[in-house]
């Protein structure tokens, strides 16, 4: 499989399949090649296959078959035309006709271009099968040891992540206290390694988590700092950390840390030269924990978008929160559904599916026009689209990694036969968010409510207001505003926070 599974061979998979459960019978080009190609029901497979048959029809020696082989993968024409010429003519004066001699060459050299060493193939198949052995039955720690040899790899790691969706295999977020400098399972569970952060060194996260193990868990962020050396802690892998949520189990405001990040190393250099002798370290807890002071105490916390596109900063891809999590209300409005029922689907020919851009790589057409491969990723897998110059360069200020869309998709044919889905436009959800709702009932369970509505939605537009109230003695009122005001989705987030529940 391993070496049937390329360009050469691979179109007659179908026939080798047929062979070998005897719904076609093999072909083997001529009886003298019955027992070299015997083994793949007369499919020319391996580049042994190609010199065996140099040596069989033409009496070729070994290294010469070996060039010849050497000359076939290469596309080197005069040697080409060379040892063609020798091929004939040895396989002539085997008693060959001329005719089958050049088809069989030409068939030889269409597969020997891609053909695969037949040694190697049996060693990948042995690592192949290993490794799906350790899949199916070790899943956890598979992916654990595989992830590690790709720590600084992102687009890898996003692979394995999305993999892991797949099988139902819970990864959690970075955590200063249950993450280790590599991947590791525990209950069941993997732990995003804090070295596979963007700008956390492993050597130093390292030490980070020896002290963790010596000491016990870290309490608060001043502890943390003071238990550690300054060293081991920049101003990168400092941010880094915070923007990926792994110091959230010491302190959920991010922006505040983050905004303290230059204090805090000032304040651990400061803390280094404290401890300097035995006597002082009887008193360190006390007098390290103190010099540590906190700014902007009453800083307000990055909102949820904001996080998440730290995260993604931080990370290379969504752990946590999904952004599409935060736009149910727009997936719900223009009946968006996942990429995976698209493709499943086949009576389904055009859509609305929705992603968050991970990466974008322009190219140019031969004729010059600019054209893009985006990959997004919705809540349930990881997808690329074409997305060619007019709607590239109509939505370029808005392609920028980490944000959400919505696209409109339709399924297509190709000449091969193949099916293809197509962009067919695409929608900053950011700029759906602002769109006017044409119509939406709110529903509320007390008076202030409806100060609160008031407030809120304080611009006329065209949305047209329905409010149903419901009063603790089970009596349910309905009316509609008698003037029509702007609403958006972001009004309908910020009212649910209040209780107020919509339906639009």
């Amino acid at each position: 499989m391993v070496a049937l599974y390329r360009p050469g061979p691979m179109q007659n998979i179908p026939s080798y399949i047929n062979r070998k459960h005897g719904k076609e019978d093999p072909d083997y080009l001529h009886p003298k090649l019955e027992n070299i190609l015997k083994e793949t029901y007369g499919v020319i497979i391996y580049q042994e296959q190609v010199m065996q048959i140099a040596q069989e029809l033409s009496g070729f020696s070994a290294s010469k078959a070996d060039i010849l082989r050497k000359a076939m993968g290469k596309k080197k024409s005069a040697e080409m035309e060379r040892q063609k010429k020798d091929f004939i003519d040895g396989a002539v004066n085997n008693g060959i006709s001329k005719d089958q001699s050049v088809y069989i060459f030409q068939l030889v050299e269409k597969f020997a271009q891609y053909g695969f060493n037949k040694s190697h193939a049996a060693a990948y198949a042995l690592i192949a099968y290993q490794t799906a052995y350790l899949k199916t039955h070790y899943p956890i720690f598979f992916f654990c040891a595989s992830m590690n040899t790709e720590l600084s790899n992102t687009d890898k790691l996003n692979l394995f992540y999305e993999e892991l969706k797949r099988l139902k295999i819970d990864i959690k977020p970075p955590n200063i206290n249950f993450s280790y400098a590599d991947f590791f399972p525990r209950k069941k569970t993997i732990y995003y390694a804090l070295s596979a952060i963007k700008a956390v060194g492993y050597e130093a996260i390292s030490q980070v988590i020896k002290e963790r193990k010596k000491n016990g868990n870290y309490k608060s962020i001043q502890e943390f700092l003071s238990r550690n050396e300054s060293k081991n802690l920049n101003k990168l892998q400092m941010e880094g950390l915070i923007k990926s949520g792994a110091f959230d189990v010491l302190d959920s405001n991010r922006k505040k840390l983050f905004t303290n990040v230059p204090t805090f190393l000032k304040q651990s250099k400061s803390s280094d030269d404290i401890v300097d002798n035995e006597q002082n370290l009887l008193f360190s807890s006390e007098s390290e924990n103190s010099n540590f002071r906190v700014a902007d105490v009453n800083l307000e916390d990055w909102d949820q978008n904001e996080k998440i596109k730290k995260e993604f900063e931080s990370i290379g891809f969504f752990v946590g929160e999904h952004p599409l999590k935060s736009n149910l209300k727009i997936l719900d409005q223009y009946n968006v559904i996942s990429y995976l029922d698209l493709k499943n689907n086949s009576s389904l020919k055009e859509c609305m599916i929705a992603g968050t851009l991970i990466s974008i790589q322009e190219k140019k057409t031969l004729k010059g026009n600019p054209y893009a491969i985006i990959k997004l990723v919705d809540l349930s897998s990881m997808y690329e689209l074409f997305i060619f110059s007019e709607k590239l360069i109509d939505n370029r200020k808005n392609l920028i990694v980490g944000n959400s869309f919505l696209i409109k998709v339709k399924k297509e044919m190709n000449k091969d036969n193949i099916e293809r889905i197509n962009l067919e436009n695409i929608f900053f959800v950011d700029n759906l968010n602002n769109d006017n709702i044409d119509k939406i009932t709110f529903t509320i369970d007390n008076t202030d409510h409806l100060d609160l509505i008031k407030k809120r939605l304080n611009q006329r537009g065209a949305s047209v207001i329905n409010i149903i109230y419901k009063t603790d003695e089970n009596k349910q009122y309905s009316f509609e505003l008698n003037s029509n005001v702007k609403v958006v989705i972001n009004d309908i987030k910020f009212l649910e926070k209040y209780g107020i529940s919509s339906n639009f």
